[in-house]
């Protein structure tokens, strides 16, 4: 039997319908992968790595911890 994989909120959302900066249609997930992906020279063990804690995070601090990662 398969774990059931639980979806924090936020993650799944677009990046537009969560933080008033942006205007990407990127689910926030992607958008911290993609993030990642470019800084680790597209490394995909490095940025699974890095996005990991980000996909355990409460949602207040997802939020505050992705606005410091994306906002530019």
């Amino acid at each position: 039997m398969a774990a059931a994989v639980e979806k924090t909120s936020i993650l799944d959302e677009s990046m537009s319908d969560v933080f008033d900066w942006s205007d990407s249609k990127l689910p926030v997930r992607d958008a911290i992968w993609n993030h990642f992906m470019d800084d680790d020279n597209h490394d995909t063990t490095k940025t699974s790595d890095e996005v990991a804690p980000y996909m355990s995070m409460d949602e207040g601090k997802l939020k505050d911890a992705v606005e410091k990662l994306l906002k530019a």
